[in-house]
């Protein structure tokens, strides 16, 4: 733990005229007000908030910064108050201690819907001060570095894969790469040790078989650029064990096809330099096809500059070289935080200058809840970007994968709800086109018209969904409250009652509908019953027998001492009654989003989204439903299906059963679809939770030595 004085001392190397006198009454405080409370480590509490601000004292933060990671748990776990807080450190410190403070009190809830709310809370926190998420970030990275204490398996595999859904890729949005691998790191560590351990094993024996390679690549990289007259810093750096297995995962291939496993770094002076180097390098060494990129005239949202590239280098061996100068390493290093050092002086804490997080509040203004805008926000979060140009020569980044509908909402929502038609580098091409770097995108707009259902189809960006979805909730809005009124008249006319409106009116408390409108929808979408509203109108009669109504078969495998589980259908949206099968062309499974299409004489058939099948339906949009997956279907397991090429050499078979039984996977059948003198292609169906499961199956296959390749089966 850093003693009081070491701390202080930390802060004055870079920032001599720090208030000592503040900084000191901040340590002394919070070791007061912790008083005897201890960590699941054994550890006095007050070393975890004394850790958070030496971390962020190690990337030279301000000393309001410094303090509130100081004070950052006061409020919440001792009996410290916002007020005294600001009567003894100022305003500014009691508004971003009590930023984090309201984000801590929900955030060890389990639900679902809080771990939404907390992430809603933190982008509204930091929008108004960045602050907030650094001093966030910084406290979630010293709760991993000590995450092995928590005695509760299960809340530490949750904390876990919270910081790597959510935290993690905030620190790379801010540009902290270095919190970023830290915190997938130890996260990866606690959701895979398995793999993790695997990969760690295979770095230590490419060190071991090719111990002096970086260091005599980085030697020559300095004497070619100091041929040319160039002088730069050159440093070679071994990727994490999380970004190699994102890399096998992505590329689908062995950790010994990878031939990226070390970047190198060049650092010169100008950026004037960086394009001479970049022209050094390019004409020594042999150059790797597609993978150059300018990041330097086209920054990344979280400014972020560099030349990426690769070549056959020294030895031939492959090599990835990123060239930059000083303040672009900087920035690289340290991200947002490097406009926070103590040279910078007076500076914005409007976290609402950064485009991207401007971008998540227009998500939160149009999404219907915290589930939805947590979804569409790790949208624009996870993903590469491509840049693209506006007629005017605007560039606008976007995710890897964008077509031209995301394009237009990122002009503008209203450019999105109106575009008909596209024009990619002055050609004419389909909605769905996915966009390349350096296109030139023109939208084609109609004030008839209104966003597409069927884009959400294709759409990449969290924006664009949330306009679609919004226009569509309402469109639907009003199909089911038309729908609940006819439901609701058929039922009293059945029931031999005329329907009022004053009559509804009386029983709205009992649904917990806040108008007779709202009952409609609720009874259209299927949530209530037409005979429930008629009972709770006319409690005093007794429910006429009426024909029997359709009971759904119990699925395959499920328990039949819940009858209540084993019957129900696990999605929202459909009429009740309503006879539901799962496709065979795409096996949807909770976690993918999805589709209803109503077949004549079979009810409704649920795809996935990406189901090809769909395509077939597109002129028939009377024939779609929205459908989602209810909140307990992962309770209820699912059959997906994986195509496996696996080496034909004995223990394969048994390697390929042991992962999935490790990953909790259920093989529920098993089929060879060809066989080779080297391999054998087999198609597995699983019972798994959810898609993730399935996923997290899949990784693990591909991490095991004799599997050749591994994909989720289509068709």
């Amino acid at each position: 733990m850093i003693r009081q004085y070491e701390l202080v001392e930390r802060v004055k190397s870079y920032d001599p005229g720090v208030d000592e006198e503040a900084l000191n009454r901040a340590y002394v405080y919070t070791v007061k007000a912790h008083g005897t409370q201890r960590r699941a480590s054994g550890d006095p509490y007050f070393s975890h908030p004394v850790e958070v601000a030496g971390i962020l004292s190690s990337m030279k933060l301000d000393s309001a910064s410094i303090i509130t990671g100081l004070l950052h748990d006061t409020v919440e776990d001792t009996e410290a108050t916002i007020e005294e807080i600001e009567e003894l450190f100022g305003q500014d410190i009691a508004r971003l201690v009590d930023g984090v403070t309201k984000l801590s009190r929900i955030e060890l809830q389990s639900d679902q819907s809080k771990q939404a709310e907390n992430f809603r809370k933190l982008v509204l926190a930091m929008s108004e001060d960045i602050r907030v998420l650094l001093v966030k970030l910084a406290d979630r990275l010293h709760n991993m570095r000590t995450l092995q204490h928590l005695k509760d398996a299960d809340k530490r595999k949750r904390i876990a894969r919270e910081t790597l859904d959510i935290y993690a890729p905030l620190a790379e949005r801010i540009g902290i790469h270095e919190w970023k691998d830290e915190l997938e790191d130890l996260a990866f560590g606690e959701i895979n040790p398995e793999i993790r351990q695997s990969i760690l094993a295979r770095l230590d024996f490419l060190r071991d078989k090719s111990s002096n390679l970086v260091q005599q690549t980085v030697d020559e990289l300095k004497r070619t650029l100091a041929n040319s007259g160039i002088d730069a810093w050159v440093s070679g750096r071994e990727k994490r064990p999380y970004s190699i297995w994102l890399k096998m995962q992505h590329k689908a291939v062995e950790f010994e096809q990878l031939s990226d496993i070390v970047a190198f770094r060049i650092v010169v002076k100008t950026v004037e330099d960086c394009y001479r180097a970049l022209g050094v390098i390019h004409n020594a060494y042999r150059v790797v096809p597609g993978r150059f990129k300018d990041y330097v005239s086209n920054a990344k949202s979280n400014g972020y500059r560099s030349l990426h590239t690769a070549v056959f280098g020294p030895q031939g061996q492959r090599v990835e070289v990123q060239i930059r100068n000083t303040e672009m390493h900087e920035v690289a290093e340290f991200g947002v935080a490097a406009h926070w050092r103590y040279k910078a002086g007076d500076i914005k804490t409007d976290g609402r200058q950064y485009a991207w997080l401007r971008e998540l509040l227009d998500i939160l203004e149009h999404a219907a809840g915290p589930e939805e805008f947590l979804e569409h926000t790790k949208l624009e979060m996870f993903q590469d970007q491509v840049f693209c140009f506006s007629p005017k020569g605007e560039v606008f980044a976007l995710p890897r994968g964008a077509t031209p509908v995301d394009f237009a909402y990122a002009v503008h929502s209203a450019i999105g709800d109106s575009c008909v038609g596209a024009k990619i580098n002055g050609r004419l091409v389909p909605l769905r086109t996915q966009l390349a770097n350096g296109d030139q995108v023109e939208i084609v707009t109609s004030k008839a018209q209104t966003p597409n259902p069927t884009w959400e189809r294709f759409v990449v960006t969290g924006r664009a969904r949330a306009r679609i979805r919004r226009y569509v909730r309402t469109q639907q809005r009003q199909q089911y409250l038309s729908l609940g009124r006819e439901i609701l008249d058929k039922a009293f006319r059945q029931a031999g009652e005329q329907m009022t409106e004053k009559a509804l009116d009386g029983v709205l408390k009992a649904f917990k509908c806040p108008s007779v409108e709202e009952l409609y929808v609720q009874v259209g979408e299927g949530h209530v019953t037409g005979a429930a509203v008629v009972n709770a109108v006319f409690p005093g009669r007794k429910e006429k027998e009426t024909a029997a109504k359709p009971v759904r078969a119990p699925r395959r495998g499920a328990k039949s001492a819940d009858k209540k589980t084993s019957l129900s259908v696990p999605v929202r949206g459909l009429i009740p009654g309503m006879a539901v099968h799962y496709a065979g062309c795409c096996h949807p499974l909770p976690g993918d989003r999805i589709v209803g299409i109503v077949t004549t004489g079979k009810g409704v058939s649920i795809h996935t989204i990406d189901c090809e099948t769909l395509e077939q339906y597109n002129e028939q949009p009377e024939r779609w439903i929205d459908v989602g997956w209810e909140e307990d279907a992962v309770d209820m397991p699912r059959v997906g299906r994986i195509d496996v090429v696996i080496a034909n050499e004995p223990g394969s078979l048994g390697n390929l059963t042991t992962a999935i039984g490790k990953s909790e996977g259920n093989i529920h059948n098993l089929k060879i679809t060809n066989r080779s003198q080297d391999f054998f292609e087999i198609l597995v169906d699983i019972e798994v939770r959810d898609v993730k499961h399935l996923t997290n199956i899949i990784a693990a296959l591909r991490a095991t030595p004799s599997i050749n390749s591994v994909e989720r089966a289509r068709g």
